[in-house]
């Protein structure tokens, strides 16, 4: 795989019974891009983000995940990607400070750098006072932070969100998104999911999904210079109807 692609899929389908949901899907991400996955609720994009982390099997096609081919070295794609859920993946009987070090140990972290990583992030967080609170007590906008913090733990390469801003108000997306911009400029490649169309803005680069297909894909700018419609949401429609 190239130096400076990150992931690349070909022909990745995952039937369930009779069902498609996702359909033949190939693409490529490049090291520190923000890639997004535009559609609706049942496109195909937490089956497809499912695959590539190395969740479940493709029924066909290929993918590789940080220079790992997913049907033969998945437990080498998990240990340098970061996977945040839509359900934030947190224990909410567990203290933030205990969610912390559970995720360092799951990442095979040492003692000393699962303290250090816990005192940096509970600071960076300013959840210093909630650190014995447990988790089902926070807010979702900063259960939300805390669930992304726990994904850097390792200091993975590629962050996998799905829908990451689901269910949260207006300015904790803001804020989310802010975050995201900052861990590109670090140099890892985001990968993330969603069905705000404003959000697919922000993205450096965004396929459109619908129906198990990637049925568009390009820049912000590209898109919506190419179908000559003043927003994503604009395109988006443009596109679903055409499909």
């Amino acid at each position: 795989m190239e130096t400076d692609i990150a992931v690349k899929a070909s022909k990745l389908s995952r039937h369930f019974g009779t069902f498609t949901a996702v359909d033949e899907i190939s693409f490529e991400v490049k090291k520190g891009e923000i890639f997004g996955f535009l559609g609706a609720n049942g496109a195909g994009k937490t089956t497809a983000i499912k695959m590539l982390c190395g969740l479940i099997k493709p029924t066909s096609g290929e993918a590789y995940v940080a220079g790992y081919n997913i049907n033969t070295d998945s437990s080498m794609v998990k240990k340098h990607i970061g996977y945040m859920s839509q359900k934030f993946s947190l224990y909410e009987d567990l203290t933030v400070k205990e969610n912390i070090e559970f995720y360092g140990g799951i990442y095979g972290l040492s003692r000393k750098e699962i303290f250090e990583k816990t005192k940096k992030l509970l600071s960076e967080l300013h959840l210093e006072k909630m650190r014995d609170s447990l988790t089902k007590a926070l807010p979702l906008g900063w259960k939300q932070r805390l669930a992304l913090s726990t994904a850097l733990l390792h200091d993975p390469s590629i962050i996998f969100l799905d829908e990451p801003t689901g269910g949260v108000d207006p300015i904790s997306r803001k804020n989310f998104w802010r975050i995201i911009y900052e861990i590109a400029n670090q140099g890892k490649t985001v990968f993330v999911t969603t069905h705000y169309m404003d959000e697919a803005e922000y993205c450096n680069r965004l396929s459109v999904m619908f129906k198990g297909k990637i049925i568009e894909i390009g820049t912000p700018t590209e898109l919506k210079n190419k179908y000559n419609k003043p927003s994503i949401q604009d395109v988006f429609i443009e596109l679903v109807t055409r499909n």
